[in-house]
């Protein structure tokens, strides 16, 4: 099975996230921060990786360290699942549209982490979550899932339907690039013979 265990503590956060690549998008997300857990949510469910997280934060400053400590705690989780990545697709991508969004991702699970970030979230809020704190998750996971990651809106006017996209749009190419490409299934999908 293709699963993985991450624990993180830290001063500002500690952070348990446990994942099933092969799964069926099952999800218990609980980080104290609720636009966050709906959004994890999203992930876990159209990406089809069975997601538990659990985070405790220094909610009393914001929700900053929580947010990219779990997308560090993830990131790290989804490269131990895929390990040498044998088998793995590699590339995913998705355009995705809710109402008024459309959002477009393409990655590469490569090894090596970079971040293309084309999105405008026109509030600073959506409820009481900082708006700025989606690009600092999706920083985070790439940087540590070792992630070629671009993510793009193409349109889109409400702030709450442009992060969904965001993050439905990863997770959509997330479940593409993990899965086993049946013609090459005992191969590592790279001329380099490492990913």
């Amino acid at each position: 099975m293709r699963q993985a265990r991450i624990s993180r503590k830290t001063a500002e956060t500690d952070i348990t996230v446990e994942l099933t690549l092969d799964g069926t998008g099952r999800y218990d997300n609980q980080t104290g921060v609720g636009f966050f857990d709906h959004m994890l949510d999203q992930l876990a469910r159209h990406s089809l990786i069975d997601m538990t997280v659990r985070a405790q934060g220094d909610y009393h400053i914001d929700d900053h360290h929580t947010v990219e400590d779990v997308g560090i705690a993830l990131g790290q989780a989804l490269a131990q699942a895929l390990g040498d990545k044998t088998g793995i697709r590699r590339y995913g991508e998705c355009h995705l549209p809710m109402d008024d969004a459309q959002v477009r991702c393409a990655l590469d699970l490569s090894g090596r982490p970079y971040l293309v970030w084309n999105v405008a979230l026109p509030t600073p809020k959506i409820g009481s979550f900082d708006t700025e704190l989606v690009r600092e998750f999706f920083q985070a996971l790439s940087t540590h899932g070792g992630i070629t990651l671009h993510v793009d809106q193409l349109h889109g006017f409400n702030s709450h339907h442009i992060a969904e996209a965001a993050f439905k749009a990863v997770a959509r190419a997330l479940r593409m690039a993990v899965e086993t490409d049946p013609r090459k299934s005992d191969a590592i999908p790279s001329t380099k013979g490492a990913l």
